[in-house]
């Protein structure tokens, strides 16, 4: 039986071409300083995020022990059937550094937004006898073009947003939490979901990956970075059957009489559910649920065309609930009653939605949007 090898061996993460770089450098090399850029892209601009997660997770401390060089030299061997392992170069920062890796790493600060072709972060060995070290770690760190591409994708998403609030809304008190990150599901595995839901919380408020925060708090120091509110699946509203639709979402404003609660709405009809159930059969509740608890209904559509369905959506609501114009002149729905749209969300989808909207005399603060249910459109 093949011995189970340490997942966490900074000796085996890196890419299998790099065990034989410490071959390859000119005689007497002794410093290698390498460079991270964004080389252009989608966007002029990006968001840096990410590299702090990499290097506490990875390489603070000691990394390097004689059990993982022992391990490395052995799965090589394995690898390329004879040995090129650097096994001198291992045992000397084992010895002289006591398993901590001699590097000296830069970067602008998190958050930043830089224009493309710039340096967002340096490696430099410390140890002139370690120069292939620098580069050892490049497979590593350069995982960081992830949570760069999600921070700068949803920064570009907060972009859109706040321009129509700011062309239909009376002010962008609303805008942190427009967009809901809705990505863990679409993530190819936890750590994923952790980076880039974290990603997203550099923009953001309002997220319900759960992983994502959980990094933040552990790797960033933020307490809580993201925050939610109760909402229904389709399970929890289809369980009750097609004829007991209202009475699930009856049981939704009950059971949580005060503040935001958000329903799906669509399972069978959502001209139906508006119209019929929303808007006069649970009228009175939801009306007075604001009147007496501060409570908001956040109604979530989620087929059909965004773009048109989240404007029939509000007409909807406008004739059972009614509403007032706002200093710009753009209609505003009661304010114990929003909507959210949870599906076919990404940076083109928004601008064609919010124009719609827009179009129709309605100021984009009655709406949020969630991302990354569906196909995880945030995480391009």
């Amino acid at each position: 039986m093949a011995e189970i090898l340490d997942p966490e061996n900074i000796l085996l993460i890196t890419d299998s071409y790099k065990v034989s770089h410490h071959k390859q450098y000119p005689p007497g090399t002794s410093i290698l300083f390498s460079y991270f850029e964004s080389r252009g892209g989608k966007f002029p601009e990006v968001c840096f995020f990410g590299l702090q997660y990499l290097i506490k997770r990875w390489l603070v401390g000691q990394v390097v022990t004689a059990e993982k060089i022992r391990q490395a030299k052995d799965f090589y061997q394995l690898h390329f059937g004879y040995n090129l392992f650097n096994e001198e170069g291992w045992l000397h920062i084992l010895e002289k550094h006591g398993g901590k890796l001699p590097l000296r790493i830069r970067a602008v600060p998190e958050g930043s937004v830089v224009p493309v072709k710039n340096v967002l972060f340096t490696v430099q060995n410390t140890d002139p006898d370690c120069p292939w070290l620098t580069n050892w770690v490049e497979t590593l760190l350069v995982q960081c073009w992830y949570p760069m591409t999600v921070a700068t994708n949803s920064r570009a998403q907060k972009k859109i947003i706040a321009e129509f609030l700011s062309e239909t809304a009376d002010n962008l008190n609303g805008l942190p939490f427009k967009l809901h990150d809705f990505g863990f599901r679409g993530s190819t595995s936890v750590e994923a979901a952790s980076l880039g839901g974290a990603a997203h919380l550099v923009n953001f408020l309002g997220s319900d990956t759960v992983a994502g925060m959980i990094l933040a708090r552990n790797y960033y120091g933020c307490e809580i970075a993201g925050f939610s509110i109760p909402a229904a699946e389709h399970s929890t509203i289809t369980t009750w059957g097609r004829h007991g639709e209202s009475k699930a979402f009856r049981n939704m404003l009950e059971q949580f009489p005060s503040g935001l609660v958000a329903c799906v709405s669509d399972s069978y009809n959502i001209w139906e559910a508006c119209e019929k159930y929303w808007g006069e059969q649970l009228k009175e509740l939801v009306v007075n649920r604001g009147k007496d608890n501060n409570g908001v209904l956040v109604i979530r559509p989620d087929s059909g065309d965004p773009a048109e369905v989240v404007v029939k959506v509000l007409e909807i609501l406008r004739g059972k609930f009614g509403s007032e114009k706002n200093s710009k002149g753009f209609y505003m729905l009661p304010p114990y009653l929003r909507i959210i749209q949870g599906d076919g969300i990404s940076y083109e989808t928004l601008t064609e939605i919010l124009e719609s909207m827009k179009r129709h005399k309605w100021s984009a603060d009655n709406i949020a949007f969630g991302s990354g249910g569906l196909c995880h459109l945030i995480r391009i």
